[in-house]
């Protein structure tokens, strides 16, 4: 009978038996740049102000994706607009810890994906939950030229501190999940021609200056409106792939499929990223 012995195998690593609480064990491998999962993918961001704007707004919108589908292919994020607003209002009434509201609040995003998937849906576009984007997005755009989902990442009742509303929205989650795919680029559609010194649509509006190029830090340092979540602007800077947002007019044709492109047609928000 052959003699059974249990020892342990040792795989040369450079975190073998190391803590990976340890940073100064694991930078020479963490500080490294991942690969692009998706380097072909373009993600687009579709603003809930949009959505809640009705078909005058949508029917157009949905035109421009689909000339765009035998040019690129397409991750379609959707956010949260009025109705998330009414929810929150009410939940905030009642007192709901800010965990229960991102979820509440999530819905409507899942809600307006599935509006414009269905438009899609002749050229087999169709609407996929957090986890299918996440483990089987590439071979769903070999099926089709298209997919959509929720643009809200999936936190739901984890609390973040010092809020009482759901801090990563729609822009934070697109953000992160177009960087982590290492995406070819982020498009943030909105019903505004981009970022602004002050909120055109204010008390202030005569004197809201456009801003064709800024920073992230320089956006967090400012408390204005902003047209995006200042979640995202703090995760831009330890952002690995996407070098820069560009946030563009939706209500305007064309505007989309010119930043898609690589046109300047709104503003370009530069991240923390480095060129390699």
């Amino acid at each position: 009978m052959a003699e059974i012995t249990n020892t342990i195998k040792h795989v040369a690593s450079p975190l073998a038996r190391q803590t990976l609480q340890d940073k100064e064990l694991t930078r020479p491998v963490a500080g490294v740049r991942p690969i692009r999962l998706l380097p072909w993918l373009q993600v687009i961001k579709i603003g809930g102000r949009i959505m809640d704007r009705g078909a005058e707004a949508i029917l157009p919108l949905v035109d421009e994706l689909r000339k765009l589908l035998p040019e690129h292919r397409l991750l379609i994020l959707t956010g949260a607009g009025i109705r998330a607003r009414h929810v929150m209002s009410v939940g905030l009434d009642l007192g709901l810890p800010v965990g229960s509201l991102s979820p509440l609040a999530a819905s409507e995003a899942g809600q307006n994906g599935h509006i414009l998937a269905s438009l899609l849906a002749p050229e087999g576009v169709s609407y996929v939950e957090h986890e299918t984007i996440s483990g089987q997005l590439a071979i769903h755009l070999q099926a089709a030229r298209a997919v959509v989902g929720s643009a809200f990442p999936p936190y739901h009742h984890h609390e973040f501190p010092n809020s009482r509303l759901p801090m990563h929205r729609a822009d934070t989650g697109a953000f992160l999940l177009a960087d982590a795919l290492g995406a070819a680029g982020l498009t943030i559609v909105e019903d505004v021609d981009g970022v602004y010194s002050d909120d055109p649509k204010g008390a202030n509006g005569a004197q809201a200056k456009f801003l064709p190029e800024t920073k992230a830090t320089d956006l967090l340092a400012t408390s204005k409106p902003l047209p995006c979540d200042r979640a995202m602007l703090e995760v831009m800077a330890t952002a690995r792939h996407l070098e820069r947002v560009q946030v563009v007019n939706g209500l305007v044709p064309g505007r989309i499929t010119a930043a898609l492109r690589g046109e300047h047609v709104g503003t370009l928000i530069h991240t923390g990223v480095s060129k390699a």
